[in-house]
Formats: C-alpha cells, structure tokens, sequence
C-alpha cells in the first residue's frame, strides 16, 4: 500500500562523520506521522540511491522524545546503521523536533533502543550514539573473499554480520582495490579491512578502515557507523584503549570516535545538513 497523505513528506540529506559538507557519508531522512508500509520505504531508498536512507517516526507511546528508527540501503532494510541514525539525530535537534539538550530516545525494531545526545568536544558539538558492541569472534573469511579483496591478511575475525580483515599497516587499507563483482559471490553482508594507523598520523587517530558491501547495493560505504561496533571492539583488545579515534579512508572520508562501555559501543560523530526539501505523492 502506497503511503497516503495531503502534504508532502519533510526530508533532508545529511553528511555524517564530519564537519564539512561533501565529505563523511550522506544519507537521507524521510520524517513520518505514522507507520508506512516497508514496499514504499524500500522504493524511497531505491530512488534516492544513497548508501542508506532513514525513516522516523513518533512514538507517543514510549514518552517524551521516543522516535522508531529504520534504515535502507537501494536494495534492503538492515539491522543497524551507524551514520543514517547520527543523521537522523542531527535531523531532529536541528529542526526543532526535538530540544537540542534532550535526548532522542529512538528505538529500532531490529536493534532495540539507541538513545542519542550531543556532546561538546573541544568546542565543538558530536553526537552521541548508544550502540551494542560487536565483540570479534575468531572466523577464517568466506570462502573467495581474499582473493577478491586482492590483500595478504595479518589475522582475520569475524562479528554478528560482518568478517573483518586486518592488514600489515595503514598504506595496505588504503590502496586495496576490490573485484567487487567477485565479491559478490561471497556469502556475506559486506567485509570490513582495517589497519592500526601509521606512527606520523597516531596523533590524529588510532587507526583506519574500509568497508565493502556490494551485496547491499554499495560497493564501498564512505564512512559505516555500524562497522565501528565491531571495530571498536577489535582494537580495543588489540590496543588496550577504551577511548579509540578512527579515520575511514575512503575517498570522501571520516573521522568516528568511539568509548568502550561494558558492551555498549559509544559512537561519536559529527554531521551537517547538505539539503532539505519534500517527497510528493
């Protein structure tokens, strides 16, 4: 059924993971009244074709500030995504939905409750996110997957969705070139590589990664939100460090912060409204 309404539908296109627009990750923000079907959500996200595109919608039911969260890719609904929900935050204190010192207690079917608040960090505002944490479990990589990520692997492991690679250094991550249509006959979500940060840029960020997910309908994400729940986990094992700064390096990039907590991964990022403008029926 097709979503039915007389005024047209509020979205904006946010940059996540950064400051500056035409960088970090963009992702779309449709906001609802009420529940629409997931056929028309899917047909939104096609059209828009962007790495991810979120869906909010009040929630009166769960008190004050409490807004379902959904995210598409062009081809899927999935389980969590990192900087369509920093976006939507940005989305909803920016335009006054929500007031800029609460909380936005959203609340994913898929993932449960994620609060957002915003934080100042050396002057500068971040969102918070309050995401589960992806401890890595010890995997070998899906059967092809090396060839087609055309890397040597230092260890290999894998979270809830996704395998993670990691290489000999920062240089390795960032000149990899996937076959991305031989990756698609990996069976995977998508493939995280990654790589402790060279010692000229540690003052800047612990370490870098990629992320590919072709099956999802993007060959490599900009900046994955999501992917730092399992990443965050990794190199806080690795390092010892439960306060971690990360740069995806891919071509538009972005910086992600991200605080172990017990087993909540604190996912910090920064965002900017590129665009805003309305869907018609």
């Amino acid at each position: 059924m097709d979503y039915d309404r007389t005024m047209p539908i509020p979205i904006y296109q946010i940059d996540s993971f950064t400051s500056k627009r035409f960088a970090g990750n963009p992702a779309a923000v449709c906001v609802l009244e009420e529940a629409v079907d997931a056929e028309w959500m899917q047909n939104v996200a096609m059209e828009l074709n962007l790495s991810e595109t979120a869906f909010v919608r009040p929630l009166s039911d769960r008190g004050a500030h409490a807004w379902e969260l959904r995210w598409f890719t062009p081809n899927m609904e999935v389980d969590l995504c990192g900087h369509a929900t920093l976006a939507s935050a940005h989305v909803l204190w920016s335009t006054q939905r929500v007031p800029a010192h609460e909380a936005v207690a959203f609340f994913s079917p898929r993932s449960g409750d994620l609060p957002c608040v915003q934080r100042l960090i050396d002057g500068n505002a971040w969102i918070e996110m309050n995401f589960p944490l992806d401890p890595p479990l010890p995997a070998d990589p899906p059967a092809g997957l090396i060839e087609s990520l055309g890397v040597e692997p230092v260890s290999t492991c894998r979270g809830k969705w996704d395998p993670l690679i990691e290489l000999a250094d920062e240089q390795a991550v960032r000149v990899a070139s996937p076959n991305f249509r031989a990756m698609l006959d990996c069976d995977m979500r998508g493939v995280t590589i990654t790589a402790r940060a060279d010692e000229a840029n540690r003052d800047r960020y612990d370490f870098v990664s990629r992320f590919f997910a072709p099956a999802c309908g993007i060959d490599e994400d900009p900046v994955t939100g999501s992917a730092h729940c399992l990443l965050g986990a990794f190199w806080s094992q690795k390092l010892g460090e439960n306060e971690l700064v990360a740069y995806q390096a891919s071509k538009r990039g972005g910086t992600v912060r991200i605080n172990i907590r017990a087993n909540r991964a604190i996912i910090l990022g920064q965002a900017v409204m590129v665009m805003s403008g309305a869907l018609q029926d």
